[in-house]
């Protein structure tokens, strides 16, 4: 049975999420209307809302540590966090642990007392509850007829104090997870997959005890990648492809974003794109892993299985799953 610290947080409806601010991982969702029409004129920010979730910093079985939407309900990764761009998201942290450790952002705007580091004295200590405040913007008009960007894209939160000032320690051992910033019309997955690429492992596992992530034939995925660690990485997924952009897919047949199965996965760094599962090479297990090749020999790669269009098992897709786990990768290499 897997570790359910490192499994997916429970299933919520992306509704109620959305009405929360959370997204769960994994979490299925409603297709929302078709991306929203071309900027016509100087963007507005709209009027946006105040949402508000509490999160649990809870000590996990293995020596790991985890972020939770409810006592004893820690994950690692830590709940994907979602809002939209012209909200406001309200974190109340609690720290049921006896370390010091806060909660860090990336890609929204905040004040020195939810900057999350013990720099800005922003942080819990043990057993302390506090709150941090992130907002978000859409773009707007500059001088020179010039735009500044908006809050929207695929961003990371992490602990900034456990350990280290820098919260070393508490991103090692799993203080982490997926923060978006939607762009209102933007078109919402029905699956979620968060992937951590942490020096040499993937969510703090190793092959062949990755992630299995599972759609079926047709459903829209959406995957986000993050990098955390001392090593560099690349993202490559098997048999899926996308466009190098905010959302992975071509606004229109002029767009000229590159399309890609790989890209750079790096400390701190992170995106996401979404996919249509097994779209123009059907069902099957494909892999996804990172494409240094020590890496990838090492440990560093997990499983996609693409299920047909009503949820039964591909030909062939067992026996694939079986070899997976009785492969014998390099660790430690």
């Amino acid at each position: 049975m897997d570790d359910p610290a490192l499994s997916s947080p429970r299933h919520l409806s992306r509704r109620s999420l959305m009405t929360t601010g959370v997204l769960a991982a994994g979490a299925m969702g409603v297709a929302a209307p078709a991306v929203g029409t071309p900027l016509t004129g100087p963007a507005r920010a709209s009027a946006g809302v105040t949402k508000r979730v509490t999160l649990y910093a809870e000590q996990l079985p293995g020596g790991l540590y985890g972020y939770g939407l409810a006592p004893g309900q820690a994950t690692v990764p830590g709940p994907v966090l979602e809002m939209y761009e012209g909200d406001t998201l309200e974190i109340t942290l609690v720290n049921t642990t006896n370390q010091r450790l806060s909660i860090h952002p990336h890609g929204v705007d905040y004040s020195t007392d939810s900057d999350g580091s013990p720099l800005n004295a922003s942080y819990n200590g043990p057993g302390e509850t506090r709150t941090y405040v992130w907002r978000s913007r859409e773009m707007f008009a500059a001088s020179g007829r010039r735009f500044m960007p908006g809050s929207a894209g695929y961003w990371h939160y992490h602990d900034h104090a456990m350990g280290t000032d820098h919260g070393t320690a508490g991103v090692a051992k799993g203080l982490y997870g997926a923060l978006i910033v939607r762009r209102r019309g933007d078109i919402l997955p029905e699956k979620q997959f968060t992937v951590v690429f942490h020096d040499m492992t993937i969510n703090n596992r190793m092959a062949p005890d990755t992630p299995m992530f599972e759609a079926n034939l047709g459903q829209r995925v959406e995957w986000i990648a993050i990098g955390h660690g001392n090593l560099f990485h690349t993202f490559h997924l098997h048999a899926h492809r996308w466009a190098d952009n905010r959302t992975g897919m071509l606004e229109g047949p002029s767009d000229p974003s590159q399309v890609i199965d790989n890209k750079d996965l790096n400390p701190g760094s992170s995106f996401g794109f979404q996919v249509l599962a097994g779209e123009g090479v059907g069902p099957g297990v494909w892999m996804y892993h990172c494409h240094v090749q020590n890496h990838s020999d090492g440990g560093m790669v997990g499983l996609f299985l693409v299920r047909n269009a009503d949820g039964s098992m591909p030909p062939g897709a067992e026996e694939a799953i079986h070899r997976f786990r009785g492969h014998t990768h390099q660790h430690g290499r």
